[in-house]
């Protein structure tokens, strides 16, 4: 079930990177991407300022979600410790201004 906001809304978008096992791990890359209404897809990588750690395998990045429509949004890892946590929908209602 997706999420619903307002334009103009700032969402915490947080993911889990764990083992096959099921434990939360801190990976060799991680990275996080989310993709506008328009389909503009912007990529994160941990170490950036925008995307960061709250807990070992726990990342995080607020979104200003600045238009209507249907976004969408993931977390990935490359190299030790390859994972991928579920992608995310989050519909924005317009702006009644």
């Amino acid at each position: 079930m997706a999420s619903t906001y307002n334009q103009g809304d700032r969402v915490r978008c947080t993911g889990t990177l764990e083992t096959t096992a099921g434990v939360d791990t801190d990976p060799t890359v991680a990275r996080a991407w989310y993709r506008s209404p328009v389909g503009t897809l912007t990529t994160l990588t941990y170490g950036d300022t925008i995307l960061l750690k709250s807990a070992t395998g726990i990342y995080y990045f607020d979104l200003d979600v600045d238009a209507s429509g249907t976004w969408h949004y993931g977390f990935y890892s490359t190299g030790t410790g390859k994972a991928a946590s579920d992608d995310v929908t989050i519909i924005v209602k317009a702006s009644r201004r």
